[in-house]
């Protein structure tokens, strides 16, 4: 039996605590794989599921984490063998089964992803959900084929899907890009990601929404939800689109129909955790494709024991770019 470190939230009588714990390893089950993680990352999601009635962990004792990456040391399935370099986003993992906040973690086979060829555990990790969440939006953008100057925003965009769309954008050659974002001084840093413009909520948003007003935006990734896509819905242009991704703001949208059926604009929701296999290995390719945008990002990197920082960061709204967390395994 392999003893390790895991990050490990609990909840019982409604006393809610959070940290390290040792634990074991039990007998592989049928059809799972077991991976020594080498990368995690946090995300809002994860802050959340460190929090009580944060309303993401289904069951206690939960190790969270909803990314890893890492090198197979066991196999109890034909589909995977040990050595081999192997990513998991979304599904259940840190939510309904143990996550990657742990040096090492049994999980489904059918979960597997292989980490592409010349693209490393650790730069997945850089990309991890958020990246994943922020291809996916600029996919769904592509497809719907707008000019490569049409003005385009991003809101939330010091956050990981945010500005990992504005570079992945950038890379592919849209011009007229603008970050909506309170931070301005990460202006400069949003600029040097391929942002034309960065403008704070106040200065985009009218101060009377109506139901249609001026036309400024072809398309919108949309991060944050809530007050901020109601407002800017009346906003996109004729034939235009709302690609949705987050709710950072809320998850009520308190709005009319007249963009949809007066301008034609579509709303166009991205899932993350259960997309289907086939398309999760075109994103991930899609990325590696495009990993020189990650000497852009901004990210920083923290052990598995010192995560209490990054999640009051997290949940006050004050983190900026990507953390990734290192396990200590791969030296």
């Amino acid at each position: 039996m392999e003893n390790f470190l895991a990050f490990e939230v609990t909840q019982a009588e409604n006393v809610f605590s959070r940290g390290i714990v040792r634990k074991q390893s039990d007998s592989l089950k049928k059809d799972h794989v077991r991976v020594q993680v080498e990368y995690s990352d946090i995300n809002y999601k994860d802050a959340l599921a460190a929090t009580k009635n944060g309303g993401v962990v289904r069951d206690y004792p939960k190790v969270i984490g909803i990314d890893l990456a890492g090198t197979i040391i066991e196999s109890n399935t034909h589909s995977w063998t040990t050595g081999q370099k192997v990513l998991i986003t979304g599904y259940g993992l840190g939510i309904s089964n143990d996550g990657g906040f742990s040096q090492v973690q049994d999980v489904p086979a059918e979960w597997l992803v292989e980490v592409p060829q010349n693209f490393s555990t650790k730069e997945a990790m850089k990309f991890g959900t958020a990246g994943f969440t922020a291809a996916l939006a600029v996919r769904a953008l592509e497809k719907e084929d707008p000019e490569k100057n049409a003005p385009i925003l991003v809101t939330g965009a010091t956050g990981g899907v945010g500005n990992t769309a504005i570079a992945l954008l950038h890379q592919l050659g849209y011009t007229n890009i603008t970050a909506m974002s309170s931070k301005k001084t990460q202006a400069d840093w949003l600029t040097g990601l391929g942002a034309s413009d960065i403008q704070a909520p106040a200065e985009i948003l009218p101060e009377k929404k109506s139901p249609l007003g001026k036309q400024k935006f072809a398309a919108v990734i949309d991060t944050v939800g809530g007050n901020i896509l109601a407002g800017l819905l009346p906003l996109i242009q004729y034939g235009g689109c709302a690609i949705l991704c987050g709710n950072a703001s809320g998850i009520t949208l308190d709005t009319t129909v007249l963009p949809f059926i007066l301008r034609s604009i579509k709303m166009i929701g991205i899932d993350s955790v259960q997309i289907e296999m086939t398309q999760r290995k075109q994103i991930w390719q899609f990325l590696a494709e495009h990993k020189t945008i990650l000497e852009k990002l901004s990210y920083q990197e923290v052990e598995l024991t010192d995560l209490e920082e990054t999640i009051e960061s997290l949940l006050n709204g004050t983190h900026t770019g990507r953390t990734i967390i290192d396990m200590g395994v791969s030296k």
